[in-house]
């Protein structure tokens, strides 16, 4: 197993790894709208926060050899699932491949973020991938 650590996606805000590769399969861990900068909450809105929370995840994987294409599946939560449209168009944008999903109302997220999302993904041979 291995530990996958970037400064392209915010540190860990607990005792937990942005994502673990192990084989052939890369599990990240929720990420929420955290500017890797900063370590603040970016983005007002769902839409915002969205993105960033993508951005993110797409750091990780990227710094485990594998990216947004090849992800499996994804499990989202959603504070207020009256913001389940806005969420979709975004994250459609971003997973033009359609992995399997899970959407999840929950009370609260860390820092008071509106969303979070963790991805399960392939992480390809190497030499084999290319994001875009």
């Amino acid at each position: 197993m291995e530990i996958i650590e970037t400064s392209e996606a915010p540190a860990a805000i607990g005792p937990y790894s942005q994502a673990v590769r192990n084989g052939g399969l890369v599990w990240t861990s929720g990420q929420i709208p955290l500017s890797p900068e900063t370590g603040e909450i970016t983005g007002k809105d769902i839409a915002a926060q969205t993105r960033q929370v993508i951005d993110n995840l797409a750091a990780a994987l990227r710094a485990a050899g594998s990216g947004l294409p090849w992800v499996i599946k994804t499990t989202c939560y959603l504070t207020d699932m009256k913001d389940f449209d806005a969420f979709n168009r975004v994250y459609g944008e971003y997973f033009t491949g359609k992995p399997a999903r899970s959407t999840l109302a929950v009370r609260e997220l860390p820092r008071g973020a509106l969303v979070e999302i963790e991805a399960l993904a392939q992480a390809p041979a190497a030499g084999s991938f290319s994001e875009g």
